[in-house]
């Protein structure tokens, strides 16, 4: 995370065909990903699957933080399973959660969202984290998605990826505390021209 600017050879100028890509969900008010990240500071969330502990700990760990902090980057999540399946979902974890439905795995490619092996899933720092995740009452559920993902975050804004995160492996989290107050680190953001 930059310590007190954005510099311009650490952005990604995002495809504007991703960004003119329809989407759909819940709680969404845009009919693009460009019209639903809006000029702000966004967090793009890509969750493993639903049946995974881990993301349920993303889903809780970002509404606490939004909880906490209402001036954070605005959450919006991506998963891999219908409007329907995303509805369960987020009705047991955060109903008012923005999420876009991702069967294609459309948005996943384009953002460069990582799979892993064996390794990545069943390692010991992946057991550390899972009970990490079971002392918060999560428990495996069945999978809705490709159960190889591994988790992405990024931060974007209008046509830039301003910092992102890749998991080395299933449980690997990011620390959401310190990009709650990105902003604040971020005293310039450059925005290139379409």
């Amino acid at each position: 995370m930059p310590g007190s600017t954005v510099q311009p050879e650490h952005m990604q100028i995002i495809d504007q065909k991703i960004l003119d890509a329809r989407i759909e969900g819940m709680n969404l008010s845009g009919e693009t990903l460009q019209e639903e990240m809006g000029n702000s500071i966004v967090l793009f969330i890509f969750l493993r699957h639903f049946g995974c502990l881990f993301s349920k700990e993303m889903v809780i760990d970002a509404k606490k933080m939004m909880e906490e902090n209402p001036f954070a980057p605005q959450p919006i999540f991506f998963y891999q399973g219908t409007i329907k399946d995303g509805q369960s979902f987020f009705r047991k974890y955060w109903p008012q959660a923005r999420a876009i439905a991702d069967v294609n795995h459309r948005f996943y490619e384009a953002f460069e969202v990582r799979s892993g092996g064996m390794k990545e899933m069943f390692g010991p720092d992946v057991w550390k984290c899972g009970l990490r995740a079971a002392a918060k009452g999560l428990i495996i559920g069945k999978p809705i998605g490709d159960p190889f993902t591994l988790t992405s975050v990024l931060l974007a804004q209008r046509n830039l990826i301003l910092w992102q995160y890749h998991s080395a492996h299933a449980g690997d989290l990011p620390s959401l505390d310190k990009i709650e107050h990105f902003p604040e680190y971020a005293s310039t953001v450059y925005s290139l021209p379409r």
